[in-house]
């Protein structure tokens, strides 16, 4: 089983194709070959002339710990190039970054999830080239989330850094596949290629996570496959007041971590609720005191989630439905709970960041309203779940 970086330096023929050009790499701590090389590293011992660097959120050497904490441009120790930050005072790449190199090899590992902001700066990164007539090669890695889609779609006019555009929140696509629905939705016309992947099996032996290959931490919470499987759904506990389990050792692990909240309670209404969108993965009670983030410092009651080893069901678990439920039951149990976080979140000051989280406000209603039941917003997510792996068939590579 090789990535996209694998098949790039074995192969002659494309490194040719790289020989008299400027490279330009978009890498993070989780871009490493086979062996464990950093990206850069073994770009550079092949011979490819990289010119610059570019860094996405939490920075090239994945330093920084939370959202809307910027990395600034620096220059490589060792190589003297240019380290552009994609989040810092720019997001998208300038003119000036641009014209540093002309080809750009992306090489980020990605969670399959609509809010990890890399696939955002792959978007950007396209229109760019597209502009400044540069060319882009996806050097493909895995979902590790696999091929399930799920969630409701964002809605036009609600895109941000989280929301690049109309897909739902569990996209199912790896990044090489992305790139390819991105140019002909924006109608790009951009030099785009993918390195793919060979022998990736999307729903085979480790359902999106290849066995073969260690974990890396593509960000400081991302921290395991679990947590990947889950994040479609944990993530929007960061438009809550509950905790998402930072300041622990299992972050975007848990459906919700409170001090004042009974999580024995409120597992017993989500299965009263909806029991089958409770399947695919356990749920355990634990207890945690954050050492910084929400609740630093107080013992909260929460709800482990655990979609591995003989526990997970990849076509049962739907993560997002999981999460959804949990907030139903919260607001069930607590009816005047103070729910939904209301700060700066991804830049976006207008709107609660759970519907920024969401692409729009019909989750958090569904939540509110005493009145709607589980069917509701499974008709809304099951429509768009359709549309969507309907839209992106013909770009599948695996």
């Amino acid at each position: 089983m090789k990535f996209g970086i694998d098949r790039l330096l074995e192969n002659r023929s494309l490194l040719t194709e790289l020989e008299g050009r400027r490279v330009a790499l978009v890498a993070h701590p989780a871009s490493v070959t086979a062996d464990l090389t950093h990206s850069l590293d073994a770009l550079v011992g092949a011979g490819v002339n990289v010119t610059s660097a570019f860094g996405p959120q939490h920075g090239l050497k994945g330093d920084k710990q939370d959202n809307m904490v910027e990395s600034a441009d620096e220059f490589d120790p060792v190589y003297g190039i240019p380290v552009f930050s994609l989040y810092g005072e720019v997001r998208r790449p300038t003119a000036r970054m641009m014209e540093s190199a002309d080809v750009f090899l992306f090489d980020l590992q990605d969670l399959g999830c609509r809010i990890y902001t890399f696939v955002t700066t792959l978007l950007y990164l396209l229109e760019e080239a597209a502009k400044e007539g540069k060319s882009v090669w996806v050097l493909d890695r895995p979902n590790p989330a696999g091929r399930p889609v799920e969630g409701t779609m964002l809605v036009p006019g609600q895109e941000s850094f989280v929301g690049a555009a109309p897909m739902p929140m569990r996209h199912g696509l790896t990044m090489g596949e992305m790139g390819h629905w991105f140019a002909r939705h924006f109608g790009l016309d951009v030099d785009y290629r993918v390195v793919a992947m060979e022998g990736w099996q999307p729903d085979g032996e480790g359902k999106g996570w290849p066995t073969s290959r260690v974990w890396v931490n593509p960000s400081p919470n991302a921290a395991n496959v679990n947590m990947a499987r889950c994040y479609a759904g944990t993530v929007m506990l960061e438009g809550t007041t509950l905790s998402e389990g930072r300041g622990t050792t299992r972050p975007l692990e848990v459906l919700f971590g409170a001090p004042d909240i009974d999580a024995k309670a409120v597992l017993a209404e989500m299965h009263a609720l909806a029991p089958e969108w409770c399947t695919g993965a356990a749920l355990r009670e634990c207890w945690f005191e954050p050492t910084f983030h929400k609740h630093s410092g107080s013992l909260c009651n929460a709800l482990m989630l655990h979609a591995e080893g003989p526990f997970y069901a990849h076509d049962a678990f739907r993560p997002w439905r999981l999460q959804a439920l949990a907030f139903k039951a919260i607001r069930r149990l607590y009816a005047d709970y103070d729910l939904w976080r209301d700060f700066p979140y991804e830049y976006e000051l207008d709107r609660l960041a759970i519907d920024v989280i969401n692409g729009g406000p019909s989750l958090r209603e569904w939540v509110d309203d005493a009145e709607a039941a589980p069917g509701d917003l499974d008709a809304l997510a099951s429509h768009d779940e359709a549309a969507w792996i309907a839209d992106v068939r013909e770009h599948l590579l695996y």
